[in-house]
């Protein structure tokens, strides 16, 4: 109109400098679309930070995680002395040591770190499953801090979080798909894994799990008298008490689901059958309403011969059919197996695991014992899993949106097509070295 005539390169020249402009003059959430759009959201070269809050059970966590896996700070407070004393986890007082001990936590988490809040990239937060009054402390304290620091909420589903950790410790070495076994004291899932929110279930316990049931059996072993035992959880004391057995053949348990060929999990009828043993012998040895048996560490021995053994076998059945040529659920990637959760801190567990694993010529992996249990690491992590995956989905404004959910499975179910399958495995047998040290040291059993 007035003559000027602007060439090609300029007009590429002020489009650039206009959508800069927009760009640095919009607000934190739209830059962050902005990113998210053109795929420039968390570049692999470049260093951020992700804030994780781990507040789904009895232990409040929160730890900083950077995108190569760096833990810059990592701070726990757990609960488990205080809930000792009354045989189980009490959700409303489990709420309140929460809340006195969450915003302690991430200032220290800051410190530990040296980092400044505006320094944080995203936050993530465990929004499910787990004890609702729990849960809400860490979500509410999360939004708290994405609205005042205009940072994206990243919510974190727990036990997909247990799933990734040891990715954390060997992301070159292990590669999606994987399959992981997942046992806790809430949990025991055998699960596909292609990515963060990508898991397929393959089985899941019916009833119990394994850290509960260890925790109930126990509890009504009495191994509480013992002083050692005082303030450590079921499954630590009855791990620690197999050691000093002498005839870990001692005690008979059942073998669970034996003639269901499927992946599922149960862990009553072991319970039951504990409590029937033990009541057993203490009508036979006269035990007093506050004692112990006397060959405790028998029972012990074989209670976690007859777990390994029952999780050998779903695990075993689950490996056979990713395995299997029509399936090739594993696709290129090396055959992988995680173990994870807190009872995969249970060397005598993992060990077996690992022995299964070795007999497919599938490599094994469980992440850093520190790491096994509940704590605000895995959330992080599980928050730059996201990032790293570059889905613009995952990052989250909407914080009045993000509820909790007390019970959560994972996205798909390939339950049963494993049923369907009926796969007829030739069981792998636990290692047998309780059984070798006990030879050597005694010539019989007394049961």
């Amino acid at each position: 109109m007035c003559g000027i005539t602007i060439s090609k390169s300029d007009r590429i020249i002020y489009r650039r400098f206009a959508f800069v402009m927009a760009y640095h003059l919009s607000s934190a959430p739209v830059r962050f679309r902005f990113a998210a759009g053109l795929g420039l959201l968390v570049p692999r070269r470049r260093l951020s930070y992700v804030l994780g809050i781990e507040t789904s059970c009895d232990d409040t966590g929160i730890a900083i995680v950077d995108t190569d896996g760096r833990v810059h700070s990592n701070v726990l407070y757990s609960q488990q002395e205080f809930h000792t004393r009354y045989g189980g986890i009490i959700p409303p007082r489990a709420q309140d040591l929460h809340r006195a001990r969450i915003e302690d936590a991430y200032n220290r988490c800051l410190v530990e770190a040296d980092l400044r809040p505006e320094q944080l990239t995203a936050i993530a937060v465990t929004n499910r499953p787990g004890l609702p009054l729990s849960l809400l402390v860490g979500l509410r304290f999360a939004r708290h801090l994405a609205r005042k620091l205009q940072k994206p909420l990243l919510p974190v589903h727990h036990m997909e979080a247990h799933a990734l950790q040891a990715r954390m410790e060997n992301i070159s070495a292990i590669s999606f798909p994987f399959l992981c076994l997942l046992i806790s004291g809430g949990h025991c899932q055998l699960a596909l894994v292609r990515g963060p929110g990508r898991l397929t279930l393959l089985g899941q316990t019916l009833d119990d799990a394994p850290g509960e049931a260890f925790d109930k059996i126990a509890r009504r072993l009495r191994l509480y008298v013992l002083p050692q035992y005082r303030a450590w959880n079921g499954g630590q004391a009855i791990e620690h008490a197999a050691q000093s057995a002498v005839c870990p053949d001692a005690y008979d348990f059942p073998l669970p689901l034996a003639q269901q060929r499927n992946c599922n999990f149960s862990f009553a009828g072991i319970k039951n059958n504990s409590f029937r043993a033990i009541r057993a012998r203490e009508r036979l040895e006269q035990t007093p309403p506050d004692g112990i048996i006397s060959n405790y560490s028998d029972f012990c021995a074989g209670l976690l011969q007859a777990v390994s053994r029952h999780l050998m076998h779903r695990t075993q059945r689950a490996l056979e059919y990713c395995l299997r040529t029509e399936n090739g659920l594993f696709g290129d990637a090396s055959p992988t197996l995680v173990v994870s959760g807190g009872v995969a801190n249970n060397d005598v567990i993992y060990r077996n695991i690992e022995h299964l694993a070795g007999q497919y010529n599938c490599r094994s992996y469980r992440p850093f014992k520190r790491y096994c249990s509940d704590n605000g690491v895995m959330i992080a992590w599980h928050g730059i899993e996201q990032l790293l995956a570059n889905s613009a989905k995952h990052l989250r404004f909407d914080y009045h949106n993000i509820d909790i959910q007390g019970s959560a499975g994972f996205k798909d179910s390939s339950v049963e097509d494993v049923t369907r399958s009926a796969i007829k495995c030739k069981w792998i047998k636990p290692l047998d070295h309780l059984r070798g040290r006990a030879t050597a040291e005694a010539g019989h059993c007394d049961a």
